[in-house]
Formats: structure tokens, sequence, C-alpha cells
């Protein structure tokens, strides 16, 4: 995994973990939930590839996609059944993985998971074609301020101007998850996939984020034989940064599960 920074909040040996994070943001915001759950699991994470302390990430011709590339490097991590946390992108991440290998997976707690193919939305694909259009045209800001005032935790315009360059540079990773997370590329909502996930599954969602995401865990969670479902009120799209005490007790929940 060279090139790829990882961090670690030592806990219990026995419960091994790994978190996600989203996109345009890092995995140290997974360290106050850590803190949260008190050393009851022994945390991992990374930050993606182009994310945080990791190096740049350059799509190769023929080469994997970003989303199979993150997929790749988390499975990397798991060499015996763990309690898999994502959120948004990464939530996809941990549910391809569980997917693909349901026995590696003790528990599986999944925040705003954006697959949009689970719940085909205009104005999802309207915001797909907007970000797709403006980076082909190489107006990477405006690009970058769509795809953050759609999901981020506060505005494009009010945001550090150092943060702002830096989600400007990897916009483009965002562009190359589309074919995943709207089309499921990958084979995610596959027949019989999501029905094999043993392992107790819990879908978090934030009260008061857009409605695509609401349906998104509607549908999974329809086909999921053993799911939970929690709404943290007055949270949007990224709680795991605004509502750590929150996040941290319905992960605690799910650990009790499994």
């Amino acid at each position: 995994m060279s090139g790829v920074y990882q961090r670690h909040w030592p806990g219990d040996k026995d419960r091994p973990a790994l978190a996600l994070h989203c996109m345009l943001a890092s995995g140290s915001y997974w360290g106050p939930i850590a803190d949260r759950l008190n050393g009851r699991i022994d945390l991992q994470a990374f930050d993606m590839p182009g994310h945080g302390r990791s190096g740049d990430w350059t799509p190769e011709p023929g080469g994997p996609d970003y989303h199979t590339t993150i997929t790749r490097i988390a499975a990397s991590f798991i060499d015996r059944p763990l309690d898999l946390i994502g959120h948004s992108m990464g939530a996809t991440v941990a549910l391809r993985i569980a997917v693909a290998a349901p026995e590696a997976v003790r528990s599986l707690t999944l925040i705003e998971p954006v697959l949009f193919a689970a719940a085909p939305d205009p104005l999802q694909q309207a915001r797909d074609a907007e970000i797709l259009g403006l980076v082909a045209e190489g107006r990477d800001k405006d690009a970058t301020r769509a795809f953050i005032d759609a999901w981020g935790a506060q505005s494009f315009d009010d945001m550090d101007p150092r943060a702002q360059v830096q989600m400007q540079q990897r916009i483009g990773m965002v562009a190359n998850n589309v074919a995943a997370l709207s089309h499921d590329n990958a084979g995610i909502l596959r027949d019989g996939g999501l029905e094999a996930i043993d392992a107790p599954v819990l879908l978090i969602s934030g009260q008061d984020s857009t409605p695509v995401v609401h349906a998104i865990a509607d549908a999974l969670a329809a086909r999921l034989p053993d799911v939970g479902r929690a709404t943290v009120p007055g949270a949007g799209h990224m709680l795991p940064i605004t509502h750590p005490d929150q996040v941290a007790g319905l992960i605690n929940v799910n650990l009790d599960r499994a």
C-alpha cells in the first residue's frame, strides 16, 4: 500500500474494525468517533489516494476505476472477520466488500451510502450530469462548488481558501465514481448479493439529508436480511463530523448486535 496513509486507534484486539471515509475528506474524522467508542474496537482507517496524507491517484488506461482501487485497498486490511464502518462513498465500498465476501464482515454500519443506482433519482442524475460537464470543460472550481453545496457540511464559498483549492484538485475523482455509484458497474446490487449478507447491518441517515439518501436506505433495507435503521435529528450528510456523539452511539448499538 505504498503512498496510502494508514490511521490506527488502538482498542480490543479481538474486535478489529475498519472505517472508510467519504470523498473530499480524510480518515482523520474517525478519530473523535474512536475516542467515543473508548477502545471497544481496534479501529483502523486510511486516507484514500488523493485525500488527506495519502499520495495522488492518477487513472491509468485500462486500469481500475477509483471505486475499485479503494475497494482493493480496503480489502487488504482484512485478514479475519471485522466490524466494517463506512460513510457516503466509503459506505458503498464497505457494502461492496460485504457483498463479495460476507464471511469477512462481523457487523456492517453504513452511514448515508450514496449508491444512487439503488434508487434512481432525477435530481441526482442532473447533479451527475452537471459535475461531469463542468469537469469536462475544465471548470473544476464550479464543479467542486456544485458537489460541496449538495453534500458538504458548509457551503463551498464559506470554506477556507486552501481547502477550496485542495478539493478542486480532487474533483476529478468524484467524476470518476459516477459509473460505480449511479450505474453500479461493480454489481453491488446483483441478484442475491445483498441477501447473502448475514452480519447485522445498521443504516444511519441524517434527518436533514437530501431525499435520495433516504430512498437509498429504503431500497437497501428492503433486501438486507438483518438490518436496523436510525435517523439522527438535525443532521445532514456529514454527520460523522457534525454529530460524532450520536454516530458513535449508534455504532455501539450495532456492535452489540454482532
